[in-house]
């Protein structure tokens, strides 16, 4: 059974991604904002946390450093922490990103591959003790793989926090429950400035459909806005 994905975002009111390109309010500012998202993280008692290459990368400063010697892997799963209760994920379709340990304050790392990953790199990971899955497709089954989250990991509810291409393909696939959405009151406005979520030229029209569940002004300037997201019919 795979988990339960909450998408969990802060924006500016056009959607803006960055709060440091956002203007500024005599309501907030981005401290408390940042601060508000992230207290609302905790309480959705979630199992893990989900991000992109992109957004992990910003988090994750390591740089390559490939095992020597012989070395076998597992082209399938490696599970490093078996007694991992909680956990930080990454989507990283070529295997891009690099991890000093597998530990990221105090979440397990599991990394989600894409099929033509190098046993090289996952040899990487093995030494590094980071948890991956290996998708059986040439394109990413994110539907698959949340169900190898649930059944070997025994994560039931997971935080979808972008980017927004992560965000979009969660989205588009029908593997999002419900979309949790701060909206602060700053606007981005710059030309061509990342959203919290994308998908391809068409974007998501036909795809799913939301329904506002509540709405709630915070402190700050904010509003929490909660809707459940639903496959179109």
């Amino acid at each position: 059974m795979r988990p339960h994905v909450t998408c969990h975002m802060i924006t500016s009111l056009d959607g803006g991604l960055h709060p440091s390109r956002w203007t500024a309010s005599p309501d907030g500012d981005r401290a408390g904002w940042s601060a508000t998202y992230e207290a609302m993280h905790k309480t959705f008692d979630a199992d893990g946390w989900l991000v992109g290459r992109v957004t992990m990368a910003e988090m994750s400063k390591a740089g390559p450093h490939p095992p020597e010697g012989h070395f076998d892997v597992d082209r399938s799963l490696h599970i490093a922490n078996p007694d991992a209760k909680s956990f930080a994920i990454a989507v990283d379709q070529h295997g891009k990103l690099h991890f000093n340990s597998g530990d990221f304050d105090g979440d397990h790392v599991i990394v989600l591959l894409g099929k033509d990953v190098s046993d090289l790199h996952l040899a990487e990971l093995v030494a590094d003790r980071v948890s991956y899955i290996v998708s059986d497709n040439q394109e990413m089954d994110l539907a698959s793989l949340l169900e190898i989250l649930g059944r070997e990991f025994s994560i039931r509810r997971l935080l979808l926090e972008g980017g927004a291409g992560v965000n979009g393909s969660f989205f588009a696939a029908g593997l999002v429950d419900e979309l949790s959405l701060l909206v602060a009151p700053a606007i981005d406005a710059r030309k061509g400035s990342d959203r919290f979520i994308e998908y391809g030229n068409d974007g998501l029209a036909g795809k799913c459909e939301l329904s506002l569940l509540s709405c709630d002004r915070l402190d700050d300037g904010l509003l929490h806005l909660k809707y459940a997201v639903m496959a179109s019919a």
